[in-house]
């Protein structure tokens, strides 16, 4: 009898992490990183000391390759996706998660075709083959439902997943999501980051921080050395040329509670896009003072609670 007590006391307080266990091994192509990717992986680390919670990383092998995933939070609680920003990995989010996992095991997924942990066998090749490995990740995850959270070029990705997944995805927050709701309008700052691409390194990146955050000051150093490693490595994506705003059709069928969020000094982003976020079913869009493309990082205790207000209504 007390075997048997102890046994269920353990399922509880540990929940399901053996149905995990044999995806936490690290692969060889970390393992045995060199050159630029060693000090790239060595830089995602460091910034994964910022997240301040316990977590685990797993490697999930999918057709087209390894997807790396970092789990954190209570392991019986609700299932919350992310999909973070271009070159950003899922350490961008290490002035969030904190919030995020106090009542939610929260999944935080490295898009397979950008720097991060996630590591690409072939080629994929079109939208619907990126939304098809997200579900393949999901699948092994075992995640019957889900709230997804997506940051720019994540927030278009999530509104795709959330697509082909309406009966599964419970709520969807976007952050400042990249031609989603709009296209980009050419601004001052999107010309100064032209511009830059005739600079040093060191001048882009400095241009791009300032035009992407309201407050460079307030980024990590630590998660700067990762993110600049990460767009020296970067090529051109060939999908964000396949980036473009969905139709009215395509956001009125979302049928979900969505929040969408963005920055008062956005450069992706304008008034629009809150505007037509207000005319979806179950929509609601806020514009965030003193926040750039970066509201992750610009405003993080005000983000973080507009996210667990939205959440908490919607478990």
């Amino acid at each position: 009898m007390r075997l048997f007590l102890w046994l269920t006391f353990s399922v509880l307080l540990f929940g399901c992490s053996s149905d995990y266990e044999k995806y936490k091994e690290t692969p060889e192509y970390i393992l045995n990183a060199v050159g630029t990717n060693k000090a790239y992986f060595k830089a995602y680390d460091e910034t994964l000391k910022l997240w301040n919670v316990p977590f685990e990383e797993l490697y999930i092998p999918t057709t087209n390759g390894i997807a790396h995933v970092v789990v954190s939070g209570p392991k019986n609680a609700e299932p919350l996706i992310l999909l973070h920003g271009m070159n950003a990995s899922s350490t961008m989010w290490y002035p969030n998660i904190e919030a995020l996992t106090k009542k939610h095991r929260v999944f935080a997924i490295d898009f397979v075709l950008e720097p991060g942990k996630s590591y690409l066998y072939n080629d994929i090749e079109s939208v619907d083959k990126i939304t098809a490995w997200y579900n393949e990740v999901l699948f092994v995850l075992k995640l019957e439902s889900y709230h997804i959270i997506g940051a720019s070029r994540g927030g278009w990705l999530a509104v795709h997943l959330a697509l082909k997944n309406p009966k599964k995805t419970k709520s969807l927050v976007l952050l400042s999501p990249a031609q989603t709701f709009t296209w980009i309008t050419p601004s001052t700052d999107l010309l100064k980051n032209i511009l830059a691409l005739l600079s040093s390194k060191e001048k882009q990146m400095k241009q791009s921080l300032e035009t992407l955050s309201s407050n460079p000051a307030n980024i990590s150093d630590i998660y700067l050395e990762q993110y600049k490693i990460a767009t020296e490595k970067d090529s051109v994506n060939k999908f964000m040329s396949s980036m473009k705003p969905f139709t009215t059709t395509e956001l009125k069928s979302l049928q979900m509670p969505v929040l969408v969020l963005i920055g008062d000094d956005d450069m992706i982003n304008e008034k629009r896009t809150v505007e037509i976020a207000n005319t979806l079913p179950n929509g609601k869009g806020e514009v965030i003072q003193n926040a750039g493309h970066f509201l992750t990082i610009d405003q993080s205790e005000t983000v973080n609670k507009k996210i667990l207000d939205f959440l908490e209504q919607n478990q």
